[in-house]
């Protein structure tokens, strides 16, 4: 079944619940986390400092799942961070591996 690159993006307030729902959810499949800024976010949800600079901070995070399983990934972020302003995509891979 071909997978998808699912890139979640969310409030630093919100990385260590979702890193744990998510190592919940995946079990053993490997997924990154990295800090990074966001650009665009609703100004309501930005500090002061924020609104100045024209970004906020975030968590990014990428796990490699199948289309059954981001559905079902994708409604149990809906149910545990539902108002967080949790922001999400999928892309195609096209291709994956492990060398060693």
């Amino acid at each position: 079944m071909p997978k998808l690159c699912l890139t979640l993006l969310a409030a630093p307030s919100v990385e260590e619940k979702l890193l744990d729902v998510l190592l919940d959810a995946v079990g053993e499949e490997v997924f990154t986390s990295v800090p990074t800024f966001s650009h665009g976010t609703s100004h309501g949800r930005l500090s002061n400092v924020e609104q100045v600079l024209g970004r906020s901070a975030a968590v990014q995070v990428q796990i490699l799942v199948t289309e059954e399983e981001v559905n079902q990934l994708l409604e149990r972020l809906r149910e545990e961070f539902r108002g967080t302003g949790l922001r999400y995509w999928a892309s195609a891979l096209t291709a994956e591996g492990k060398i060693e």
